[in-house]
């Protein structure tokens, strides 16, 4: 009976493994199925147009080169490592390959996290608390640099917890992580914020004493990995161009990403907070200050920008795992049987056929289907039709500018709000969705612009309609064309 014990003990630490390889593999065919959705931002162009630069001219840019309003201005790419592998992936497969990488991406992001979490938690409690995290995302789950960066977050922030669970220091070893993060996105600052509230769960409940020891081994660490974070082509100015967006002011309350949390119609990141408050009183849960503190700063981040939905999401359990598997009436082992080397191999071979099923799968379903950029941010008529009038320099609406990039066509505008600054961007906001149209004719005027293509849904052409010496010369259910009357001749 001891024996049989021993062995399904063995057969499920097994499965333990293989359970987050299930879970990665389940996410990424779900959203390799819907990689249409992926394609919908069109920040996604400029992106992969820098990257193939990056690609072609062995070297990494330091001034714009894209606008014909910013030409020569500083701009750092804190992107380029998500910017080059998108290239790549496009070169290779079309838009196939960034839907490909994607999911990839939000895979090894769901994987990282169950695994994680099983060091505390029973695995089915685990997966759930991974399948509400990538519910919670989808609305900012986009073929772009912050995907990539993801797992990397999950691996980096679940190392420091772990640290701060046992009430120890994490390893120096893990110092490349963040340099890789650093190099994929701009979010790495919250790497290196977050080191603070994890060092104070580590040192809760510590005799004076020993705090002050295990303080100052936090800080050297915090000191290693800022350095550390520093370990990219552009040194500290990795930190420099990570920050400036932080800076734009009223202009994140417009960008759609950056905009407050908005609760006039119910939806997944209100019912995520309304399940935390019930899971607290359900549970009786009693978390120590420090903790409290990294939960209240990750749903004050979630409510203040929408794009941090993701960090709460992924975040919160991990900060959770530990009070919630002392609260459990199940209890986790606390150590392994040793496996023998035919265990591991039958381990390691399920693996293999996990991911030969999922590339099996991808090849497959990319053999009969196309991948397709969402047609709103795409105006593929209107564009030709600019090109075809030989226009120079064009008035664009916010969202067509990565496509125009994409096509090779300078911008007036795009989304690398940093670049252009709070009062430039908000100019064009204010102008083009008629906060103040008196500004339109100022800046056409002020730049030369000879055409507009404006978005077909926003009050800017309608404008244009009335403003003298402008005159429409197409429209579609994307975008509208405006040129002046003396340049509208065949």
């Amino acid at each position: 009976m001891s024996l049989s014990f021993v062995n399904s003990f063995a057969v499920q630490s097994r499965a333990r493994v293989l359970v987050p390889l299930c879970v990665g593999a389940g996410a990424y065919l779900f959203f390799l199925c819907v990689g249409d959705t992926l394609l919908q931002d069109s920040d996604s162009f400029w992106q992969i147009k820098i990257g193939q630069w990056i690609l072609d001219h062995h070297a990494l840019p330091y001034t714009d080169f894209y606008s014909f309003t910013r030409p020569g201005a500083p701009w750092v790419s804190t992107s380029w490592l998500s910017q080059v592998a998108f290239a790549l992936s496009y070169t290779l497969w079309d838009w196939a390959g960034p839907v490909i990488l994607t999911a990839a991406a939000v895979a090894l992001s769901a994987a990282i996290l169950v695994y994680l979490l099983d060091a505390h938690l029973e695995m089915p409690r685990s997966v759930l608390f991974a399948m509400l995290a990538v519910v919670l995302a989808l609305h900012h789950i986009l073929a772009r640099p912050h995907m990539l960066a993801l797992p990397v977050m999950i691996a980096w922030v679940g190392m420091l917890m772990a640290a701060a669970d046992r009430k120890g220091t994490p390893s120096w070893s893990w110092l490349p992580l963040i340099s890789l993060w650093a190099n994929l996105h701009g979010g790495f600052v919250l790497g290196l914020a977050l080191i603070g509230p994890m060092s104070f769960v580590a040192l809760w409940g510590l005799q004076s004493d020993k705090q002050v020891r295990l303080l100052l081994r936090w800080f050297l660490f915090g000191v290693a990995a800022l350095a550390a974070s520093c370990v990219t082509p552009y040194g500290w100015r990795t930190l420099l161009g990570a920050t400036n967006i932080l800076n734009l002011g009223e202009l994140l309350t417009v960008i759609s990403e950056w905009s407050p949390a908005n609760f006039a119609s119910f939806t997944a990141f209100e019912g995520a907070l309304l399940g935390l408050i019930a899971l607290g009183l359900y549970r009786g849960l009693t978390l120590s200050p420090p903790r409290i503190l990294m939960i209240l700063l990750l749903t004050w981040m979630a409510l203040s920008h929408v794009r941090s939905i993701e960090a709460f999401a992924f975040l919160v359990p991990l900060v959770l795992a530990k009070p919630l598997g002392e609260t459990s009436s199940l209890q986790q082992a606390d150590a392994h049987p040793g496996e023998s080397w035919s265990a591991r191999y039958l381990t390691a071979a399920g693996a293999l056929m996990i991911v030969a099923a999922s590339w099996t799968s991808t090849s497959i379903f990319m053999s009969h289907h196309r991948f397709t950029f969402t047609m709103d941010q795409t105006p593929v008529a209107a564009t030709d039709l600019l090109e075809k009038r030989g226009a120079q320099r064009i008035f664009n609406a916010y969202r067509f500018g990565g496509y125009l990039i994409g096509r090779g066509i300078p911008v007036f505008v795009d989304g690398r709000a940093e670049l252009y600054g709070e009062k430039f961007v908000m100019d064009v906001f204010k102008a083009t969705e008629g906060r103040k149209p008196e500004l339109l004719p100022r800046l056409l005027d002020e730049h030369k612009i000879d055409a507009t293509l404006l978005a077909a849904d926003a009050p800017g052409p309608q404008i244009l309609d009335h403003l003298k010496g402008w005159k429409r010369i197409y429209a579609d259910d994307i975008a509208v064309i405006h040129m002046r009357e003396d340049t509208t001749a065949p």
